[in-house]
């Protein structure tokens, strides 16, 4: 039989460990300790195959029971199994041998000393499989010997001694499958599979939770197998970026995240690295080595306790252990100041524009009818308002009255509060007061023939009642600012539109904004911008004010109440913004492992230092992008990013949300390209894009975005294909990238992005915020937008299923679909057309507008009616689903398209079919064509 050291490659020794009654196999040069061969007590008979009796020392006479480090914490009776064992015979905890006679039950890591640092980090007791991170749609993750799960049966030595030998002991790994772009048209399905699992090696993580990584709806990375050094990463040429939602909203069938309100905190005293589920604990569990920069650090004294029952507490229950995303109550450390409350300060245009738009008197009812929605838990909320035209007009709401005042200021050079109180009031005292003046505000200015707008002044005059406390500035504004600071010229010029010098309509055209934007930041004020003008309003320079505050901007270009479907759509969309939860005072960072650098940031915030991110006051489901760089060679199994939002709640108390997403390390280039995440790189090159069409020009961001997709597929050729360089009639990619091809193509389609001379700046522009703030679930449709067949969709269609309203299977996004008798529907999150053949049959125009024939329906905005057939019902469930089915706050409007109906709106809903060809845009095969060229011109 040969000895292990027989059995080993160049440069390892073998080691007995009696403790365990195993083999410890050690890199000599290093001393870490890579991987354990459990093997049976010779002295107890019976040889493992392979193991010879010469390598089997004698059994160590066992320590004296009882004995402890001086340091060591003295355990309480009730807490000693869930270190020494579980009481129910499965699995010791983290793979502990269970005591033998005469042995003492050892804690997390036996028979190693508490000082041999970092050999400990790989040691592995019994091989356990990866934690598969993803959606819910994936299957269930597979544990063997996890703590508290029943026993596997264990492999074979010989199995496992082949398994040694190639090094990678049996660790699941990507596998890549080629697909070859010509012959593999766009699947829309695919989009909605979950990234490529994250195969983690054994033991990674110190909890078998399904919840010790994190979602992506959270956080995701472009890659899910980091490469091991720069020229690796370089050579897949994928950029490497997270993807962050950290604040998402949450469906009613979700969990809630999980809430550590002991304010016990660990923290690593180096990197400052929150305790997460890969962390390690040494030294009898008394100390836990950071998974960022193996710092060894104190565990609190107050982490075993149950500080609610008043008793010691079971360590392996704790949230911060078990789940990637977590919230913390913050101690008083954490504050500069007490939490702030919730302020909100509506700033409401009533120039002529507004009044006859509809716009005062829809969005005064809809706070009306919204003021039991806004957060207000422990009624601290406070909110003033203040109208403008071109004068400004503060109310005086004093509490216990029920009526207000009116106070109006005249001069906007030097604005300044004309009282000191009651005019930013608490929402529960002031409520009387409020409802009436918000029910007669409309009426006030019904006359008012003035046109002109101070926004500026009004901004500041916002900014000076809220400068003490900060919070949220809600802006109604239906014309362009021209008068006193932030006043803004109509630079629209159709003659400079689809020509180099039409990025500057998309640069900002004052510096007041930012200016003051970066103020507001340092105040923790954050804008909201509601615009609402039917003529240019310079959404460029009015959307920097969300861009730098972390707000959100919402356009609804010539709106007009008197059309319900407008009324409706933004009366939605403003009670949605109301009621939603929001984080104040936010700061955020992310830090990750050693030799990894957040390089540059994407997204509505400021950056206030080099990584820390200044938030005054964060929405649901707004997306960031961070992109990183690779500064050194990796040598850790796996690395780890954790974004950290330290934040106070609107409803008063201070938290440090935490998000850790764990991924392995690899220097296999096919892995990294197996591993690659198509919506992350699609969102990150969205950002990236805008932010190059802004800087230099809109061609040189298409000409980015076609470059970036040609290099990828060229280095994938020249390394994961036998044809390498050279002519191929193939255009190659993984499988798992196969649509990322076609979602750049929307994007060089998007109204952002797109070659145009007819798309208005202001469209243009507000295209671009949404781009750079949509979380990946919004944004992909808006990239890749959904097409269903309606008029022969299964009978189980816009039913109701197990998962709710059952929605048609999606088409490939092509006019070659459409049918001359059929009704067809298109959306991308932001509107949503019904296509209606010419040749549709008179019954089913009845059946869904209730319409005697085609002739006589119009095109246009509408709203659908709910008829007494089965199929009117079925297409409005499917509607109603749409509106319904993705995060955020946005309510589609939805548009009667005739075959032969008006040029504009025909062109505006065939130009969602991203894969045909529009006026100069290729179509996909087009597309496809033009980088099999470049991929392989550029290969001679």
């Amino acid at each position: 039989m040969a000895s292990p050291a027989q059995q080993l490659p160049p440069g390892w020794a073998a080691e007995w460990d009696p403790t365990n009654q195993r083999y410890l196999f050690i890199e000599t040069a290093t001393g870490h300790t890579q991987w354990e061969m459990p093997v049976v007590n010779p002295e107890l008979g019976g040889l493992q195959p392979g193991v010879s009796p010469s390598m089997s020392p004698p059994i160590s006479p066992a320590p004296p029971q009882g004995h402890h480090h001086a340091k060591r914490r003295q355990y309480a009776a009730g807490q000693t199994q869930a270190y020494y064992g579980s009481p129910d015979g499965l699995a010791p905890q983290y793979g502990a041998a269970a005591p033998q006679p005469g042995q003492p039950a050892q804690l997390f890591t036996p028979g190693l000393a508490a000082e041999n640092q970092f050999a400990q980090q790989q040691i592995a007791a019994q091989p356990q499989a990866g934690y598969f991170a993803g959606s819910q749609a994936q299957p269930e993750p597979e544990y063997v010997n996890a703590p508290g799960f029943g026993q596997q049966p264990a492999p074979a030595v010989g199995a496992l001694a082949d398994q040694f030998g190639q090094m990678n002991m049996g660790v699941k790994r990507p596998q890549l499958f080629t697909t070859n772009l010509l012959t593999a048209p766009p699947e829309p399905r695919e989009l909605h599979r979950p990234p490529p699992e994250i195969y983690l090696p054994p033991n990674s993580s110190i909890s078998p939770s399904p919840y010790a990584n994190a979602d992506p709806s959270y956080q995701r990375c472009t890659l899910n197998a980091i490469p091991a050094s720069h020229s690796l990463l370089n050579k897949s040429k994928i950029p490497l970026a997270l993807i962050l939602t950290p604040y998402r909203s949450l469906e009613k069938d979700e969990d809630q995240v999980p809430l550590v309100t002991d304010t016990v905190i660990a923290r690593c005293r180096r990197c400052r690295t929150y305790i997460n589920p890969y962390v390690q604990f040494i030294d009898g569990g008394n100390r836990w080595r950071c998974c960022m920069c193996n710092m060894s650090n104190e565990v609190p004294q107050l982490f075993d306790w149950d500080q609610v029952r008043n008793q010691p507490g079971d360590r392996w229950a704790r949230a911060e252990l078990n789940h990637s995303v977590v919230e913390f109550v913050a101690p008083t450390e954490y504050m500069i100041r007490p939490p702030q409350a919730a302020v909100y300060v509506f700033l409401i245009d009533v120039s002529h524009a507004a009044i006859q738009s509809g716009m005062v008197a829809t969005a005064t009812r809809t706070i009306l009818e919204n003021l039991d929605r806004i957060p207000n838990e422990e009624n601290r909320t406070k909110v003033a308002i203040i109208a403008f035209d071109v004068s400004l007009y503060f109310f005086s709401l004093p509490p216990g009255s029920t009526d207000s005042s009116m106070l109006v200021v005249s001069d906007i050079d030097d604005v300044f509060l004309p009282k000191p109180t009651d005019l930013l009031v608490n929402l529960s005292e002031a409520r009387a007061p409020l409802e009436a003046l918000l029910g007669r505000l409309g009426d006030m200015f019904a006359d008012n023939n003035t046109i002109g707008s101070a926004l500026g002044p009004a901004l500041q005059a916002g900014f000076k009642l809220m400068t003490p406390i900060g919070g949220k500035i809600v802006v109604l504004s239906a014309s362009l600012p021209s008068i006193g600071a932030g006043a803004l010229k109509n630079r629209e010029d159709p003659k400079i539109l689809g020509t180099s010098k039409e990025s500057g309509l998309l640069q900002a055209a004052s510096p007041f904004y930012k200016t003051f934007a970066i103020e507001c930041s340092r105040a923790q004020v954050s804008v909201d911008m509601f615009l609402f003008s039917a003529s240019y309003q310079d959404v460029a320079t009015l959307a920097c004010l969300p861009h730098y505050t972390s707000g959100q901007t919402y356009f609804y270009p010539a709106f007009n109440a008197s059309r319900t479907e407008d009324a409706i759509k933004f009366a939605h969309e403003f009670g949605e913004v109301l009621s939603m939860p929001i984080m104040l005072e936010a700061v955020m960072r992310v830090r990750a492992s050693k030799n990894l650098r957040m390089s540059s940031f994407h997204g509505n915030f400021f950056v206030r230092s080099t990584d820390l991110l200044a938030m005054p006051a964060v929405p649901q489901d707004q997306s960031y992008a961070i992109e990183v760089t690779i500064e050194d060679t990796i040598t850790a199994p796996f690395v780890v990013f954790q974004t950290a939002v330290l934040h106070t709640t609107c409803y008063g108390e201070r938290r440090i949300r935490v998000v850790t997403l764990a991924l392995p390390v690899t220097s296999n280039l096919s892995e990294v390209f197996a591993s690659a995440d198509q919506v992350a790189i699609a969102t990150l090159l969205a950002n990236k894009a805008v932010e190059r069409s802004i800087t230099h020009k809109l061609e040189d961001a298409r000409d980015a975005l076609f470059s970036k997709t040609v290099e990828i597929l060229q280095a994938y050729k020249q390394s994961m294909t036998a044809g390498g360089a050279g002519a191929s009639a193939q255009l190659a990619i993984s499988d798992n990238l196969k649509m990322l091809p076609v979602m750049v193509l929307g994007l060089l389609k998007n109204v952002g992005i797109r070659q145009s001379a007819q798309i208005p700046p202001d469209l243009r522009a507000y295209a671009q915020a949404l781009l750079t703030s949509l979380p990946s679930q919004l944004l992909i449709p808006y990239l890749y937008p959904t097409f269903y067949s309606l008029h022969n969709m299964p009978p189980e269609c816009g039913t109701v299923g197990e998962h709710g309203i059952i929605l048609p299977p999606p088409l490939p996004l092509t006019s070659e679909r459409l049918e001359r008798h059929g009704l067809f529907l298109i959306e991308d999150g932001q509107t949503i057309f019904l296509w209606v053949g010419r040749d549709a049959v008179p019954q089913l125009i009845m059946d869904v507008f209730n319409l005697p024939n085609y002739e006589v329906l119009r095109g246009g905005k509408t709203t659908l009616p709910l008829l007494e057939n089965s199929f009117s019902q079925r297409v409005n469930a499917v509607v109603q689903k749409i509106r319904e089915m993705r995060r955020g706050v946005y309510y589609p409007h939805l548009y009667v398209v005739k075959e032969d109906g008006e040029p504009p709106l025909r062109l505006w809903a065939l130009s969602c079919l991203i894969q045909d060809r529009a006026d100069v845009l290729p179509s996909y095969q087009q597309f496809i064509g033009q980088l099999r060229d470049k991929v392989n011109g550029s290969s001679y």
